[in-house]
């Protein structure tokens, strides 16, 4: 992976009820926003080694948006998963099993042309939004 940037999370949780809403299409809608006046109105998630997915992620005004696709290079259920994107870009996921918590933790490869900080504080948002909805079903 070149230059990866990385942002964790710790979820108070079991790894199961982790996994499920990390790969469940319907709450990837809910967590897979980074601000609040973003939404996440399409998901195709195959998760499983050579699946695709695609989720579109937008400003709810409609004025910026993208969709980040691509395929699952590697999908170790409960512990790992490596995506390819449709740029070329790689990206890891990795869970740990903690006991009564879990740790995501994301590296990803960065864009180009977007501000380094911004792309860590946007992943690191998203990751946020993922442990409220977790932990407070939110």
């Amino acid at each position: 992976m070149k230059n990866p940037l990385e942002a964790s999370v710790q979820i108070d949780a079991d790894l199961a009820s982790v996994w499920n809403a990390w790969t469940d299409s319907e709450c990837i809608k809910i967590w897979n926003v980074p601000f609040s006046d973003w939404h996440c109105p399409y998901v195709l998630n195959n998760i499983k080694t050579d699946g695709e997915f695609h989720f579109r992620m937008e400003k709810l005004d409609g004025s910026e948006g993208f969709d980040y696709k691509g395929i699952y290079l590697h999908v170790d259920p409960l512990s790992r998963i490596l995506i390819l994107q449709d740029d070329g870009r790689k990206t890891e996921v990795t869970f740990e099993n903690n006991g009564n918590h879990v740790v995501i933790t994301e590296r990803f490869e960065p864009e180009e042309t977007t501000d380094l900080e911004l792309q860590l504080e946007f992943c690191q948002s998203v990751l946020n939004k993922f442990k409220s909805f977790v932990e407070e079903g939110r």
